[in-house]
């Protein structure tokens, strides 16, 4: 039977005990939402998951389907999978939903850092930079340790200092629109102010080489 005479879009359904995500194979028995798309070629239906479903939705579910560039709103099952079952929310509260997650997950499909950055600067809104640059001033303020090691890991177009220069980093002193977090540097007894961007911990097992390998990833994906 054809998944189209059984089902409509826009109805609401609801999965079935016993069954698990194609994709990540977690169990999704009772996960519910509204059929936005049905393939009669397949038969399968696309489900787009509603605003319960979605706050209970495990976080490190969104993070893994970030990371793997899955949709973790909606997902396509077997007609075989799903039953029908009333509508508990609205459209409304589903946008609502999905733009709450979108915000606390955006950094997830980096990874590690993306971990890390999301911890930092929390669901700021991408376009308020300088509030963002002041959660990382804040929070690199308290985690790094002084002075430490680090080697220029990009390209100069203008300065003393050059790619693969080794310099000690003595101090965070200030942030600035363009060139994000500056630091004070030395380098054959000569100091200079240098943005945080453009180094790399040398000593891997450094606490700080996370947080500023963290931030760099930050910087080039903002």
């Amino acid at each position: 039977m054809k998944a189209s005479s059984q089902f409509h879009i826009g109805e609401s359904v609801i999965v079935k005990p016993g069954v698990h995500d194609p994709d990540l194979g977690i169990a999704i028995g009772g996960w519910q939402g509204t059929i936005s798309d049905i393939s009669d070629e397949y038969n399968t239906l696309c489900i787009d998951w509603d605003s319960q479903t979605l706050q209970t939705m495990p976080s490190s579910v969104i993070d893994r389907c970030e990371a793997k560039g899955l949709a973790w709103n909606q997902m396509y099952l077997e007609v075989t999978d799903v039953e029908a079952t009333p509508r508990r929310d609205t459209p409304e509260a589903v946008a609502q939903m999905v733009a709450q997650l979108q915000a606390q997950h955006m950094w997830s499909y980096l990874g590690k850092e993306g971990s890390y950055i999301q911890a930092v600067i929390g669901a700021f809104d991408p376009d308020e930079t300088w509030a963002i640059l002041e959660a990382w001033d804040s929070h690199l303020q308290q985690v790094l340790r002084f002075p430490f090691g680090a080697e220029i890991a990009e390209f100069q177009e203008r300065g003393p200092l050059h790619a693969g220069d080794r310099v000690m980093v003595e101090a965070i002193t200030d942030i600035d629109d363009l060139y994000g977090v500056l630091v004070r540097v030395t380098h054959q007894r000569q100091t200079y102010h240098f943005p945080l961007c453009d180094l790399k911990v040398i000593d891997h097992r450094s606490p700080n080489h996370d947080a500023v390998q963290a931030y760099v990833v930050w910087f080039a994906n903002r």
